[in-house]
């Protein structure tokens, strides 16, 4: 099952996902990711040519070395290309980049900034009939346009509804188109290696009986859109795929009214229209659903309301059983119409007779061609059932003309009974009878079987199990525990729907199935921490929760592309389809290092320990350059490290003193030597007792003195 794959609104890239900054087929620059499916990712990107920005779709790694696959997938981005229509989003190219050294198979779409459908239904539903088809218009043209063009959706759902934001004129689009087609080359199919191309929630039961599609499976997915619109929950839910599939094979989407009672039975008459479980019964394609839908926007525009007095007028619900097996008792169980509601059920398809709507506005309402007749509401099974009126309309011979003597003739002599005349005059007499009694008996029988034997189911809606159960026996009806759901506003274990429903028909002593409450439902946020933000969305789509967005932080403990923590926090409750926003981990902070040489050791051990690294001295050296305290060399010199990584340094100690020996009474020439081998630099000078006797009277410094290396001594002759 495939979650949405276009742009929703701009978000930030997956961290350390290698497409993003990618150019493909030097044109399209990968910003930021912004969703992910099953089968491909939806990348915000520039085009480099055009400068203007779009939306990349790329097909994830693996999928795009199947060369079929990949054919398919062109043929069907070539043909997706061809619906030029306001309300789908359109598609500019189509490409094969393999820079890399692999297949990257990418499909370049109009990016659309704003929110999906799927944010009005959890902001808005339960929302009233005429704003819920205001939505849906623009959904059902565009599919429309697809299936005049000979293209079938397969994945309609509130995810792939785009609705631009205010700055971009908030329009509808459908996004999408063809990907799913391109599964399977046979038109008629949408599964392949037995794996259901779609969402569970929104497929048509011939999608999950034998996999077939047409354009009557996207009207059934918009049909549950529409009911999702009108009271914020989908019609089937279980606790997996296969139990909801499960649902929409056996059973009718329920009526909208049920969960909202304001809505006008003859929006019910429409989503049972489109939901068919008979694909036969449902429209033909898109066009025809959007016929529909405008003549119940009229009716709701002219505020007709069709709920007044319904209550004791209960009529069927056209059997809507799966072609593969027949129906149960409570599948088609009668449900409560009006005439309005009715004419929309059974009115025949425009494009089958002739009155395609193209939009003019002379097209008339399903309540202007089918008036409900005179003396209130209808009350004739939907079904018809065909009797055999030949019978009652026979014509019956005319009685034989008697035989009289003519004058003059006698008489003829005939036996008074057993005569040809007198039984053909016994036979008209007979036939009447039998038509009669014939004509009673089916009139007998179509009561008996299509209205006595049935019973009111009670409302028991509010109760608990048990007292549910004794009301429904009190009716001399039994109850059994249905599938449990969740609700809002019941409390867990009180009764939120039955099947039939309050007022609904069932057979007497017949069984009805009562939907306990669960309660709210709720999820807890999962522990993500340490996991990839694929595995991490993964998570979350598993308990019904909604990634968000994410966003980088350093850490020095979780690696690169990691989660380090959600927001709101693991463990916290949330609604089903909250959603859920990541910090991802962006590896270890790195740390600038520059050149300290020459400068102060302390400054540098202070400045690099305050950032986390450690710091080291493996040397002091004497350095005629560099003052005492500064720094003589480090390692590494200027580079990048990371918190905890040590920096060593060689510290000088100044220039080396060198202890001044005692030179007095040394003849000149040996003090000097003796100075210069410890490395100063000698002077002399006459002192004020000079006799010329080449001899040292004194220096300066003096004897013991500790002086630099390199320094003039100066020696005093005497």
């Amino acid at each position: 099952m495939e979650p949405s794959e276009h742009a929703r609104a701009a978000a930030p890239g997956a961290a350390g996902d290698p497409m993003v900054g990618r150019l493909l087929d030097g044109r399209y620059r990968i910003l930021a990711r912004v969703a992910r499916g099953g089968m491909a990712s939806v990348y915000e990107a520039t085009d480099t040519r055009l400068d203007r920005t779009v939306a990349v779709k790329v097909m994830h790694p693996g999928l795009g070395d199947d060369q079929e696959f990949a054919q398919r997938f062109v043929r069907e981005a070539r043909a997706a290309a061809r619906l030029n229509h306001p309300h789908v989003v359109g598609v500019y190219d189509q490409g094969d980049d393999t820079s890399d050294g692999t297949d990257t198979i990418f499909l370049v779409m109009e990016y659309v900034p704003g929110h999906t459908l799927r944010d009005v239904v959890r902001k808005e539903a339960p929302m009233a009939p005429a704003r819920a088809l205001a939505l849906l218009e623009p959904v059902v043209s565009a599919l429309a346009a697809a299936h005049r063009a000979g293209l079938v959706h397969r994945d309609v759902k509130p995810e792939n509804v785009l609705i631009a934001d205010e700055a971009h004129g908030g329009t509808v689009k459908v996004a999408d188109f063809g990907l799913a087609k391109a599964v399977s080359a046979d038109t008629q199919h949408t599964a392949t290696g037995g794996v259901l191309i779609g969402t569970v929630s929104y497929l048509a039961p011939e999608l999950v009986i034998d996999g077939r599609s047409d354009a009557r499976a996207d009207v059934y997915a918009s049909g549950v859109v529409l009911y999702e619109l009108l009271t914020g929950s989908k019609p089937h839910e279980g606790e997996s795929p296969i139990q909801v599939a499960y649902r929409h094979v056996h059973h009718d989407v329920p009526m909208p009214s049920l969960v909202e009672p304001g809505i006008p039975d003859y929006v019910d008459a429409l989503v049972a229209r489109a939901t068919s479980r008979d694909r036969a019964q449902r429209p033909a394609d898109a066009t025809v659903l959007l016929h529909h839908l405008h003549r119940v926007e009229q009716a709701l525009r002219d505020g007709l309301d069709a709920d007044a007095e319904l209550a004791a007028d209960l009529l069927p619900r056209p059997a809507a059983t799966a072609s593969h097996e027949p129906a149960s008792p409570d599948d088609t169980t009668p449900e409560p119409f009006d005439a309005g509601a009715l004419a929309l059920l059974t009115e025949v398809d425009p494009r089958d007779s002739g009155l395609v709507d193209d939009g003019s506005p002379d097209r008339t309402t399903a309540l202007e061609r089918h008036p409900a007749p005179p003396g209130g509401p209808v009350t004739e099974p939907m079904r018809t059932t065909v009797a055999p009126a030949a019978a009652a309309t026979t014509t019956l011979p005319a009685p034989p003309q008697s035989t009289r003597p003519g004058p003059g003739r006698a008489p003829s002599r005939v036996a008074p009974v057993d005569t040809t005349e007198r039984r053909r005059s016994m036979k008209g007499p007979l036939v009447l009878l039998l038509s009669l009694l014939l004509v009673t008996g089916v009139a007998a029988g179509a009561w008996w079987f299509g209205w006595e034997r049935y019973t009111t189911t009670p409302g028991v809606l509010g109760l608990d199990e048990a007292a549910a159960t004794a009301e429904l026996e009190d009716a001399g009806l039994e109850a059994e525990a249905g599938e449990p759901a969740y609700s809002e506003n019941v409390a867990p274990g009180l009764v939120i729907a039955t099947d039939p429903g309050p007022g609904g028909k069932v057979l007497d002593g017949g069984t009805v199935s009562l939907t306990l409450s669960l309660g709210p439902e709720r999820y807890d946020v999962p522990d993500l921490v340490g996991q990839t933000e694929d595995q991490a969305q993964d998570a979350l789509a598993a308990t019904n929760l909604a990634f968000g967005a994410s966003k980088g932080r350093w850490s020095e403990t979780v690696p690169e592309g990691q989660v380090i923590r959600t927001s709101p926090k693991a463990g916290t409750t949330l609604k089903p389809g909250a959603t859920v926003d990541l910090v991802l981990s962006r590896g270890r902070k790195p740390i600038e290092v520059k050149d300290w040489t020459g400068e102060s050791f302390d400054d540098a051990s202070a400045a690099l320990e305050k950032r986390g690294l450690q710091v080291s001295v493996t040397g002091e050296e004497y350095s005629d350059s560099v003052d005492e305290g500064d720094v003589i060399s480090q390692d590494p010199p200027e580079a990048t490290l990371f918190r905890g990584d040590t920096v060593s340094f060689v510290v000088s100690l100044g220039p080396e003193l060198v202890e001044v020996p005692r030179v007095q009474a040394m003849g000149v020439e040996a003090a000097t030597e003796l100075l210069e081998g410890l490395g100063f630099v000698v002077e002399t000078e006459e002192s004020s007792t000079y006799l010329g006797l080449g001899y040292v009277a004194s220096s300066d410094p003096g004897a013991g003195d500790e002086v630099p290396k390199g320094s003039t001594i100066t020696l005093f002759l005497v």
